[in-house]
């Protein structure tokens, strides 16, 4: 009886390949070729599963913005019970930054795709992301449930800052991998702006 293929799970692993090689090499001078041999399989298999080399860096760039969600997942629920605004916030913002292999592997390749977007002409066709607003929109909304709690000050611009924290956390990130300063420092500089928005205690 021939072996039953777990289509959805074939696509992953070729996905994780992709990463892999990219995070080596960077993302442009990545092929399907490199790919397959770095997941063991054809170059037929690649293009039976994603057709083109646009389509598989698209699909990689919904695996990256999926496993970020994890790891968000995973640092709020090590704070343990009900996180506070703050402490989710935080949590976020410190997820982003590449203190580890796999966040500097993420933070390179987004950056990559967002620069690659902007020149290549299949990729641009495509949303970059499907809700380019959707961590902006999450922080903004943890700013506001503080308001309602009395934990900042009642006028926070809450979008303005939201933006402002998330850019700083982008900026940040390629300063540790640019090795312009280390991860504690950029925590430390988070943790900052962060006291300054919320009340002490």
């Amino acid at each position: 009886m021939p072996k039953r293929v777990d289509h959805a799970q074939r696509r992953t692993e070729i996905t994780e390949a992709l990463v892999r090689v990219a995070g080596r090499r960077g993302l442009h001078a990545v092929g399907m070729r490199d790919v397959a041999a770095e997941a063991g399989v054809s170059l037929r298999l690649i293009q039976y599963y994603f057709e083109t080399k646009e389509k598989l860096l698209l699909f990689g760039l919904e695996y990256l913005t999926q496993r970020f969600g994890e790891r968000v997942a995973a640092r709020i629920k090590a704070v343990g019970g009900a996180p506070g605004p703050r402490a989710t916030i935080e949590a976020l913002l410190l997820a982003a930054l590449p203190t580890d292999d796999e966040s500097r592997t993420f933070h390179f390749l987004y950056t990559s795709y967002a620069v690659l977007a902007m020149t290549d002409e299949a990729l641009a066709a495509q949303p970059f992301i499907a809700n380019p607003d959707a961590a902006e929109e999450a922080v903004a909304g943890l700013l506001r449930q503080a308001q309602d709690a009395d934990l900042v000050a009642p006028g926070l611009d809450a979008r303005g800052e939201a933006i402002g924290l998330l850019a700083m956390s982008a900026g940040l990130g390629t300063g540790i991998l640019v090795g312009q300063r280390d991860a504690e420092s950029a925590t430390g500089v988070l943790r900052l702006h962060l006291d300054r928005i919320f009340r002490a205690g």
